[in-house]
This record gives structure tokens, sequence and C-alpha cells, in this order.
């Protein structure tokens, strides 16, 4: 399967990889900018955006997405993939490093958590429940639940209305998204737990939070670090779950930093 790709810039791999509901549109002017010093790939995940839902192959939707993506680019490239994932798209690349450690070099986590959902075990994460309410809303009206959630992602952040704005602007720029993967992409987030294999990440991991995030709050960040043997954690003040939207310079000094060390 062919997902949508747009490739812009020299240099090596840097694969951008965006959150539940949105598309690789998303990344807009960081694209553009870390483009000046890599070959920036910006992925419409399957069933998002400009890309096909493929039919299910058995695994599970989350290492479901990761093969594919790894399909996508195994033979294309002479080198390994540095994977940028905010949100959703940080689980799946932390699980694509697990699964294909060999085509990965390095790691970017922004907003990223290795549980999205509350256990007995784990507060520092959004209530079953609220996410059941998602799951129940999505079947009445994608659209509007949509919004709703760009609402919460942006919930503390500065210029949070102006942000809001532009995100509902960009939402549906590559068209609007399958249900059946928003379907997926919200029971991926209900039921993936990645905290036991944190430790067997051995590539170099960027960890960047926003210091307002209430949807992958700071606690859980600093949990991934603890426990990943080669990660460094970066809070940027005053941004919430979308850091490189509500922060982009200091968004991409970080990233330049970290790939040129």
């Amino acid at each position: 399967m062919n997902l949508h790709v747009e490739t812009q810039g020299s240099g090596e791999p840097l694969l951008l990889i965006h959150g539940w509901g949105m598309h690789g549109g998303m990344w807009g002017q960081v694209a553009e900018k870390l483009s000046a010093s890599f070959t920036v790939h910006s992925i419409d995940l399957p069933g998002h955006g400009y890309s096909n839902l493929a039919t299910r192959n058995g695994a599970n939707k989350l290492d479901e997405i990761v093969l594919q993506l790894a399909g996508q680019f195994s033979g294309q490239l002479s080198e390994p993939l540095t994977l940028c994932g905010w949100s959703l798209g940080g689980q799946i690349a932390l699980r694509w490093a697990q699964l294909q450690p060999k085509q990965i070099q390095k790691l970017i986590l922004v907003a990223t958590t290795p549980r999205f959902v509350q256990t007995d075990n784990w507060a520092c994460a959004m209530a079953a429940a609220t996410l059941q309410e998602f799951s129940t809303a999505l079947l009445e009206n994608h659209a509007l639940t949509l919004r709703r959630f760009l609402a919460l992602q942006v919930r503390g952040s500065e210029q949070e209305r102006e942000l809001l704005a532009t995100l509902r602007t960009q939402l549906f720029s590559h068209g609007e998204p399958n249900t059946e993967a928003l379907k997926g992409g919200l029971e991926i987030l209900r039921d993936t737990d990645l905290r036991s294999s944190l430790s067997k990440v051995l590539q170099p991991t960027l960890l960047l939070a926003g210091e307002r995030d209430t949807l992958t709050p700071l606690a859980a960040v600093q949990y991934m670090k603890d426990q990943m043997h080669n990660a460094q954690l970066v809070t940027i003040k005053g941004a919430a779950h979308a850091p490189f939207l509500s922060h982009p310079q200091i968004f991409i000094q970080h990233i330049l930093s970290f790939l040129h060390e």
C-alpha cells in the first residue's frame, strides 16, 4: 500500500508522523524550515488525509500501522530514518523503533505518553470514560468530535484561541479522515501500553513536552525519560499538546540541536 507522503529538502531523512485525526500537512512551517537541513517526509497515516485505509492483516492496530509505514520506506532509503512523532504518532514511532530497530536512527517524541488512559497504577493520563465519550460521539458526528478534540489539545496554551482557529482551519485541508481509521486510532489510544518496553528502546531520543499539556501530562513524559536508556527531556514553557504549532521557533531549535549532536 502506498501512503501519501510529501517530501521536501535534502540531507538525512526525517519522517514526521501526525496525531489522531490529523494529517501530514499539520506540520506546516515546521516541515518547511526543517527541510533546510534534512530531507523531510510528512506522511498521512492510513485513512487520514490523502492516504487510503488498508485492509487489516490480523496484526493489532498499532503494529499494523507500523508495518505499513516500515514497508513504505523499506528499500527507498539508503540510511536509517529519524522519526518525529506527535501524540499518537509518537506511540507509532516508539513501536516502530521496537519492531524495526535497524530502520530507525533517532526518535523525537512530541507530547507522547506510553499509555494514554488511566489505570489503577497509572494516574497521569486521560480518564478512560472521557475517551469512551469521544468514541461514542464519533459515531454521531465525527467532524464535531474532532473539533472538540482540537480544543483539548490547545487548552491552557499561550494564545489558545488563535491556535485553535489555526488548527480548525487546517483540520480538513487534506480531506476528511476515514471514520474507521478514527475509530481504530481511538482503540489504539485506549489499549496501547508501552511502559514495559521503554527500556528496550536504545535509539537516542528527544522527548519534547508542553508545560501545560493536559492530555499527556509532564509526569508521563518524565516517566518515559526515567525508563529509557538514552533519552533527554525538554519542556516548552507556555505550550500545551501542540508545541510545534504554538512555539515553532523554539521547537525547531531543540530538534536541530538534538539532531546535530
